[in-house]
Order: structure tokens, then C-alpha cells, then sequence
């Protein structure tokens, strides 16, 4: 059996970040578990992908499945033949439903007796025609915390099936799914490269992606990250604030990244520090900047998807959109502060919590007496500060 070389790329809407890493672990692992269950032998399976694509290649995949030799045990010889020796129904029946004659039938002892069966070598297929099969299993069985339906079909997935790449031994492994039918072809970056090109082969594939403005390899997008933020935040004296969930989110968010550094107005800086490190994580994916002592700086470092001719255009964008995170979060924290937590109690008389259960005020209530309580067994004396 020759091994032949196999990818296989799934080309959707930009699908959310944090459901990468998952979706191609799971890819991973249905891919295994499939060819382990078709016996097809096979060497590493690599997978990769950005928020546009999920990759999956494996560079030793044999060309068909082995033949296997198969004993199928029949009724007992007292069951499938008389006292003369002549097959009953019941013997000519298993025959028949084994396709062979009733002189092919082999006799074999057992714990329990001796019983009639068949030996039968049964021809391994073409991996290429079971792919087909397999191919729209693999993607059904992708796990997504949750998934959409479009257009007018009932197939449901993470976000809309633009292509389908599917290659064995540079072949193309014909199937559809969803309304998208397999080919040769696979796309760019949306942007840089949105012309559609045809792929020979894995290395062919990966040789021209790179040339169409994908970085395709999480490991090597991350650290380009990585780098470019670090760089950018000494071009202003500083050091990035290390996030490596952030990290990992940025790095799902992009195919092409290229960091650049804002700034915002310092009076900015006597908020707390976690709510500016929150602001710009949470709503706009910014890195935080601190000086050698662990101060926050005015500035902050975003990865852009795209290398624009004037990167301080991007720059000043991402500013504007900052401004206003900040002057939002400045006057919610003000008008925070100006009711104590104390004066919010009232308030929860007036929620109900659950019909059977009371209000919310109820509930803190009974956590508050059962942390009493608690504190008195674990900690003495500390119930008076619980309680609070």
C-alpha cells in the first residue's frame, strides 16, 4: 500500500476566538478516531487555522485499507447437518447468507461444542472513496457552544461554509456539505489577498497561503505577536502588561498581524488600574503598557488584521475608540462612588429572587448568617467582619 499525502481545509465566516482552539483539537481527535476505525494507517495529524479557516493535513496517509481475513461462526454441526451427514436448512441457510457453498463451511471446536463456519478475506477500499464518506461525518461532529443555520438549508454550523478544500494525494475528494461542494480551490486574507487560488498539493497549499497574506500556524502567529507588541511598547519606553489570555484570544482574531501603539490623555491614568486594564481587554482587545516600575502608562498596543500604508491612521482610529471606552467607564466609576455599597440594600427588597424564596435582600441575608456562622467555627471572633 503506497501512503499519500492528505489536506483538507474548511473556508467559513470569521468564526469567534475563543472557539478555535477547541474546534481544532476536535477536528484533531475526529480525524483519529475515524481512520483508526477504518483501519487506514497514517503518520502525524497536524491541523492549524485562523478565524477564516480550519486546516487539517496529514503528509502519510495510506492509499487504501488493508484486507482482513474475517471467521464468522455458524449454528452447531448437529444443527446444520442431519445424522447422514446432509445439510439442513439451517446449514444451507448460513451458507447462503455468507454467499458461499455449503462445501466452503469449515468446522471448528469450541468450549461449547463443534460448530460450522466461514473464513472469508474481505478487500480493503480505496481510502479516497471512504474520505468521501467520511469527510461530511468529520465536519457534522465538530462541537461549537453554538451553532447557526443560513440561507435555506437545515445543516447547522459555527458560522457560514464558504469552501471546501479537499485533497488526497492531489486528488480531489469530491463531496458537499451545507451547499458547499469540494475542490482544489482555497482563498487569501480578506483583504490583502481575496482572489481565490487552486492548490496542488499540502506543500503547494501552504507555500502559496503564505503568499496570499495568511500567516496559517497558531504557534508562529503568536509569537509574532509576542514580538511585535513587545517592540512597539519600547518604541514608548515601557513593557507590555503580560496577558497570555489575551494573547491567545489576539492570536484567533487575526491572519495577518501587525501591531501599533495609541495613546490616551493621562488624567485617565487616576482611575483604577484594573478598570483602564479592563476596558481595553474586554472591549477592545487593547495590551496594557507599564513603565519598569509596573506602572501604567498612557498608551496602549492593539493588533491590527491588516498592513496599511499609513499605519498611524489605524492607530489614531483605535485611539477614538478608546477615548470613548474611557470616558464612559471615568463617569459610570464617579457616579458609582457617590452611593455607598450600604444604600444598594434597599434596592434588593425589591427583586425577587425566586418566587418560593423571597427577595435577593433575603437571600444575601441567609448567606450572610450561614457565613457567620461558619467564620465562628473556622475563625473565632472574625464573625463581626464577615457579617459585614
Amino acid at each position: 500500500m503506497a501512503m499519500k499525502e492528505f489536506i483538507f481545509e474548511i473556508g467559513t465566516e470569521e468564526i469567534p476566538a475563543g472557539f478555535m482552539p477547541p474546534a481544532l483539537s476536535s477536528l484533531k481527535s475526529i480525524a483519529a478516531e475515524a481512520l483508526q476505525a477504518a483501519r487506514i494507517e497514517h503518520g502525524e495529524i497536524e491541523t492549524s487555522g485562523t478565524p477564516r479557516r480550519m486546516v487539517l493535513v496529514i503528509r502519510e496517509l495510506s492509499d487504501r485499507q488493508p484486507d482482513i481475513t474475517e471467521e464468522t461462526m455458524g449454528p452447531s454441526v448437529n444443527v446444520a447437518f442431519d445424522a447422514d451427514g446432509n445439510p439442513t436448512k439451517a446449514g444451507m441457510g448460513f451458507a447462503r447468507s455468507r454467499g458461499v457453498e455449503v462445501g466452503d463451511l469449515l468446522r471448528v471446536t469450541t468450549d461449547k461444542g463443534e460448530y460450522i463456519a466461514v473464513k472469508q478475506t474481505i478487500k480493503g477500499r480505496p481510502t479516497k472513496e471512504l474520505l468521501k464518506e467520511e469527510l461530511p461525518r468529520w465536519l457534522s461532529k465538530l462541537p461549537f457552544r453554538k451553532s447557526m443555520r443560513w440561507g435555506s438549508g437545515e445543516v447547522a454550523f459555527v458560522r457560514p461554509i464558504h469552501w471546501l478544500l479537499a485533497l488526497f494525494g492531489g486528488e480531489i475528494i469530491e463531496f458537499e456539505y451545507a451547499g458547499a461542494n469540494s475542490g482544489n480551490i482555497s482563498r487569501g486574507h480578506r483583504f490583502h489577498a481575496p482572489a481565490s487560488f487552486e492548490v496542488a498539493g499540502v506543500e503547494d497549499y501552504f507555500k502559496k497561503i503564505s503568499e496570499a497574506s495568511v500567516i496559517i500556524d497558531p504557534a508562529v502567529r503568536k509569537e509574532m505577536i509576542r514580538e511585535q507588541v513587545a517592540a512597539e511598547a519600547a518604541k514608548v519606553g515601557g513593557k507590555v502588561l503580560e496577558d497570555e489570555d489575551l494573547l491567545n484570544t489576539v492570536n484567533f482574531l487575526l491572519e495577518l498581524p501587525t501591531a501599533v501603539s495609541g495613546t490616551f490623555e493621562e488624567h485617565y491614568l487616576e482611575l483604577p488600574r484594573e478598570l483602564l486594564i479592563l476596558t481595553m481587554k474586554t472591549h477592545q482587545k487593547y495590551f496594557a503598557v507599564v513603565d519598569d516600575a509596573g506602572n501604567l502608562m498612557n498608551y496602549f498596543i492593539t493588533v491590527s488584521n491588516t498592513r496599511a500604508r499609513d499605519m498611524s491612521v489605524v492607530a489614531k482610529g483605535n485611539e477614538r475608540v478608546l477615548r470613548a471606552r474611557l470616558s464612559d467607564a471615568s463617569f459610570f466609576f464617579v457616579e458609582d462612588q457617590k452611593k455607598p455599597l450600604e444604600e444598594h440594600l434597599e434596592g434588593l427588597k425589591k427583586v425577587v429572587f425566586q418566587s418560593k424564596l423571597g427577595t435577593s435582600y433575603e437571600k444575601v441575608e441567609r448567606f450572610t448568617a450561614n457565613a457567620t456562622s461558619l467564620a465562628g467555627s473556622i475563625c473565632p471572633g472574625s464573625e463581626a467582619t464577615v457579617g459585614r
